[in-house]
């Protein structure tokens, strides 16, 4: 292991010739006669460990020495050390205030030089260690947390392709409904009525799960929701229950993670029961309509939670677009302009003024997922 590094500054030769003899023995020490040679010094690579300053220098003084080392972001973390014959009270007070660790006069004291610099370099090398320390924790609780939101991404992606599967019609309509939904909210971020719910962590959540708008598709029987042709009446209650069985399901998961007792309050919750909180509002309101005319609640205007407004927009339009079993597709023509009409009726009229303005997206979104022939 190399010895720590001390850096000497003093005009005066005989100075230096007497504290570089005395920290010789344990310590590199460095030399410099001008406060200059001192910050050039001060740069190398590894930098010193302590410096001891003079104060009276001609040229440039121990003070503005010092205010050049705090300023550099490489080297104002080195204790500076001043060593001086300015016996003063002020002048010691000058220095503590200025940043120097410490103040010794001239002439010196070897034991007393020595003990303080043994002192402030082991003040110094737990401080590096507490440092060093916090750096790895912060690097920690990043990779932790990258692997956890991987593991959640995974999570929400296979359940929502376990949605899907339960429908052979749909292809690629989990993928072009998010990203309809993150290309609306990104263009209504800057709308003063959204920009604080959608900033960017609550457009985060929205777009990540916007896949589990039909997860309660899972819970509708097969010969309702596979069906070829249109459903009856009491088909299509039992078809509409899949909002209710979807918000269920996800919000039996929050009630189960609060049992947890893992010490979270409203005001600090942890970001999976932030998502999933998103995720249930999309799954269970997302075929509400504006006018207070969907299902399952008759919410209407802004009582429709936000991100749900969102998919309801998105979910039409991929649905139109798409073919199905029972339909084909509609033009991207046709389908904007069944959209349009429905301004201010089944949609958020400034959902569907930042659709508008964003069409060319939405087509290049629909034709980039297109489902394979």
């Amino acid at each position: 292991m190399n010895p720590p590094t001390i850096l000497i500054v003093d005009d005066e030769p005989a100075n230096l010739t007497v504290l570089h003899q005395l920290l010789m023995p344990n310590f590199r020490v460095l030399a410099s006669k001008t406060g200059k040679q001192a910050l050039q010094n001060a740069m190398k690579i590894p930098p010193p460990d302590l410096i001891l300053l003079d104060v009276m220098m001609p040229e440039m003084n121990g003070y503005a020495v010092l205010a050049e080392l705090q300023a550099n972001e490489k080297t104002r973390d080195i204790p500076v050390v001043f060593v001086t014959t300015l016996d003063g009270a002020g002048d010691e007070e000058r220095g503590l205030e200025l940043g120097a660790v410490d103040y010794i006069t001239k002439p010196i004291k070897p034991a007393i030089v020595k003990a303080r610099v043994k002192a402030h370099l082991e003040i110094k090398f737990a401080r590096d260690r507490l440092k060093s320390q916090n750096i790895w924790l912060e690097e920690e609780v990043a990779r932790r947390m990258k692997e956890n939101l991987l593991i959640q991404d995974i999570v929400l992606c296979a359940l929502a392709e376990l949605a899907e599967t339960r429908d052979s019609d749909t292809g690629n309509h989990i993928l072009r409904t998010q990203a309809y939904v993150e290309a609306l909210a990104r263009k209504l971020q800057s709308h003063p009525n959204f920009a604080q719910e959608l900033d960017e962590l609550n457009l985060t959540r929205i777009v990540k799960v916007a896949p589990l708008h039909d997860i309660g598709k899972v819970g509708i029987p097969d010969h309702i929701l596979m069906k070829p042709g249109k459903l009856t009446a009491e088909e299509w209650e039992i078809m509409k229950s899949h909002c209710r069985i979807g918000g269920d399901a996800i919000c039996h998961a929050i009630e189960r993670a609060k049992g947890a007792n893992i010490g979270w309050t409203p005001l600090n919750k942890p970001e999976a029961l932030a998502v999933l909180d998103v995720a249930q509002s999309i799954a269970v309101s997302h075929h509400e309509k504006w006018d207070g005319t969907g299902y399952p609640d008759g919410l209407a205007g802004d009582a429709i939670p936000l991100p749900a407004r969102l998919m309801a927009l998105a979910d039409v339009f991929d649905a139109l677009t798409t073919p199905r079993v029972y339909k084909k597709p509609w033009t991207t023509q046709d389908a904007t302009q069944l959209i349009l009409s429905e301004k201010g009726k089944h949609f958020d009229p400034d959902i569907v003024d930042a659709f508008e303005s964003i069409l060319e997206d939405f087509e290049k979104i629909r034709k980039s997922l297109a489902d394979p022939k």
